[in-house]
C-alpha cells in the first residue's frame, strides 16, 4: 500500500488535498489516478485508507475511507543528539534512527565536527534531513514524523531543558568513568530521554567532562570501537529492547 503524507488532514475530514510534491509522486512516479486506494497519514499519529478522487499533475485530492492502525510508537520519547557526520553518513543515521522510532533528532556541532552551524544552515542540510526522515517514516509505517531540529553547538545543547534521562555514549578509548548501557535495565523506564552520540574520532575529553558536569550520564556500548554511524543505531536498538522488555 502506497503511503502519502497529508499534514493538512484534520480529525473529521472527509476529503484532503495532498501537498504538491506528494501529489506529483502519486501521479508521475507511481502512475496512480482516480479510484486508486492509498494510505494517508498526518504526521501526528493518525492514518487512514483513502480513495483518490482527482489527480491532475501535482493537484491530488483523496476521500477518507477508514481508519488504519499505524505502527506503534516507542515507549520512551527519545531524542538523538547526534554530532554531525561527514557526507552522506548523517543521512544514513537520520534514516535509520527514524526507522527505529526516535521522537526527535538534534544535530550537534562539536570540536571535531568538520562543519559549523552556519555552514549547515547555509547548505540547507536540515531540509535535506527532514526529507530523509519523511521517507523513512513512510517506509517504516510510522504515522508520526519526528522533529529534525535546528543544529546547535554542544555547549548550547548541554544547557537545553533536561528530560527525565540524559546520557552520552563515550568511546572505549576515553579515560572517562563510564557505565555500561545495560545498567538502565535496573532503573525505572523514563518518560523521555536524550542520547548524545559523538562524531568521527569521538568526543574530546573536555566535551565529555562538560557533559558530566551538567549531570549527563556517561555510558558505553562495550569494549569495541564502532564506526560513528553505527553507534546510534546499535544504541537505539539496545534502548528499545531494554525499555520495551520492562513493560
Amino acid at each position: 500500500m502506497h503511503r502519502f503524507f497529508a499534514p493538512a488532514l484534520d480529525a473529521g475530514d472527509d476529503n484532503v488535498a495532498l501537498p504538491r510534491d506528494e501529489g506529483e509522486h502519486l501521479t508521475r512516479v507511481l502512475r496512480l489516478g482516480a479510484g486508486d486506494i492509498v494510505a494517508v497519514f498526518d504526521g501526528r499519529g493518525h492514518e487512514f485508507l483513502a480513495r483518490v478522487t482527482s489527480a491532475v499533475r501535482r493537484d491530488v485530492h483523496v476521500q477518507i475511507v477508514s481508519r488504519v492502525e499505524p505502527a506503534a510508537e516507542s515507549v520512551v520519547a527519545l531524542t538523538l543528539a547526534q554530532a554531525v557526520l561527514k557526507g552522506e553518513k548523517m543521512d544514513d543515521v537520520v534514516r535509520d534512527a527514524v526507522m527505529l522510532g526516535v521522537a526527535a533528532i538534534q544535530p550537534i556541532v562539536t570540536s571535531r565536527s568538520e562543519t559549523t552551524v552556519a555552514a549547515l544552515m547555509k547548505g540547507a542540510r536540515v531540509e535535506r534531513w527532514r526529507r530523509v526522515a519523511l521517507a523513512s517514516v513512510k517506509q517504516s509505517r510510522r504515522a508520526v514524523v519526528p522533529e529534525i531540529r535546528m543544529p546547535l553547538t554542544l555547549e548550547t545543547a548541554l544547557t537545553e531543558p533536561a528530560p527525565a534521562l540524559r546520557l552520552m555514549l563515550v568511546e572505549p578509548a576515553a579515560s572517562a568513568d563510564v557505565e555500561p548501557l545495560s545498567v538502565l535495565r535496573r532503573t525505572p523506564v523514563p518518560s523521555d530521554a536524550v542520547m548524545f552520540v559523538g562524531p568521527e574520532g569521538g568526543w574530546a575529553a573536555e566535551e565529555w567532562a562538560a557533559a558530566a558536569a551538567h549531570g549527563i550520564r556517561l555510558m558505553s556500548l562495550g569494549p569495541r570501537t564502532l564506526r560513528a554511524d553505527a553507534v546510534p543505531i546499535a544504541a537505539i536498538s539496545v534502548l528499545n529492547f531494554l525499555w520495551e522488555s520492562e513493560l
